[in-house]
């Protein structure tokens, strides 16, 4: 069973910056593609980055490209989203799923099998 735990969120300012990650329990976590996700209240869930398994390709959504990084560090089980120049449309519940596969970078949530209990962040104007 694979369980993912996220951290790092909290409330700032627009501007400032936070840091998530999400820490993965069992052997395979190298082997697959990881991605997060956000949703904001009465609205559906979104994209917001993805990262293959090792690490070399990434993908974002149009709307954080620029201000915000996927990273992941596979002897660590952890991937990480940094976060720069929030603004509070960026205000939601943030999730990390794993991938069903090692190179996916899709946006799709059926594509993603396992997820976290999310991480509230909350940026304030």
């Amino acid at each position: 069973q694979v369980q993912l735990v996220e951290s790092g969120g909290g409330l700032v300012q627009a501007g400032g910056s936070l840091r998530l990650s999400c820490a993965a329990s069992g052997r395979t976590f190298s082997r697959y593609a990881m991605g997060w996700f956000r949703q904001a209240p009465g609205k559906e869930r979104e994209f917001v980055a993805a990262i293959t398994w090792s690490g070399r390709s990434t993908y974002y959504t149009d709307s954080v490209k620029g201000r915000f990084t996927i990273s992941r560090d596979n002897a660590k089980n952890t991937v990480f989203l940094q976060m720069n120049s929030l603004k509070p449309e960026d205000t939601a519940v943030y999730y990390c799923a794993r991938a069903r596969s090692e190179n996916y970078l899709g946006r799709v949530p059926i594509e993603y099998d396992y997820w976290g209990q999310g991480t509230q962040v909350t940026v304030s104007s």
